[in-house]
C-alpha cells in the first residue's frame, strides 16, 4: 500500500509510517499535514488516480539540511563569490493514508522514557557531606621535581695498536 503525494514541488512515493523531509511548512498546521495526492495503490502492481484519497502525516521535526557551498566564478575576470546555504526543512511521518472507503494507519511509535535528571556535583557534594565529611578534605598537590639528564660517561677511544 502507499500513495504518491505532492509536497514543496516534489512528488513522494509514500507507505504508512514512512518518515519524509519536504520544504518547511509554514506555522499553524497543528501538528498534522494534508497532502494532495496524484496517485494511488492499494496492492502490489495497481495504481490509480483517486480524486477521494487523502495521506495524513504528523510533524516530527523541523530544522535546517547540511550546508551546501554555492560558488560563482568568472575566468580572466576576477570574479569569484562564495556563499553557504542551509534548506530549511519539515520531517514528517505519514500516520494515514485513506481511499475507497479503506484506511491504512502506521503502526504506533513507542513512547521513549525520560532519562532521569543527572545529579549536579554541587548537590552531590551536600549529600556526601551529611554521610562522611572526611572524604571531602582537601589534599595536598605535591608538583613533581624535575629529574636531571644523566650524566653520559666518557668514552674510551680504542685505538689500535700495530
Amino acid at each position: 500500500m502507499y500513495a504518491v503525494i505532492r509536497a514543496g514541488g516534489k512528488q513522494y512515493r509514500v507507505a504508512p509510517g514512512d518518515v519524509i523531509r519536504v520544504e518547511k511548512f509554514g506555522t499553524g498546521t497543528d501538528g498534522q499535514v494534508e497532502f494532495p495526492v496524484v496517485a494511488v495503490s492499494g496492492e502490489e502492481g495497481k495504481v490509480g488516480l483517486q480524486s477521494d484519497a487523502r495521506v495524513v502525516g504528523e510533524i516530527v521535526e523541523e530544522g535546517r539540511g547540511a550546508k551546501i557551498l554555492v560558488f560563482h566564478y568568472k575566468r580572466k575576470k576576477q570574479y569569484k563569490k562564495l556563499r553557504g546555504h542551509r534548506q530549511a526543512y519539515t520531517a514528517v511521518r505519514i500516520s494515514e493514508i485513506a481511499f475507497d472507503g479503506q484506511s491504512f494507519k502506521a503502526p504506533e511509535v513507542p513512547k521513549k522514557e525520560a532519562k532521569p535528571k543527572k545529579v549536579k556535583a554541587h548537590e552531590a557534594s551536600e549529600t556526601e557531606e551529611h554521610e562522611a565529611p572526611a572524604a571531602h578534605a582537601k589534599t595536598k598537590k605535591h608538583s613533581a621535581k624535575k629529574k636531571s639528564a644523566p650524566k653520559k660517561a666518557a668514552k674510551k677511544s680504542h685505538s689500535k695498536k700495530k
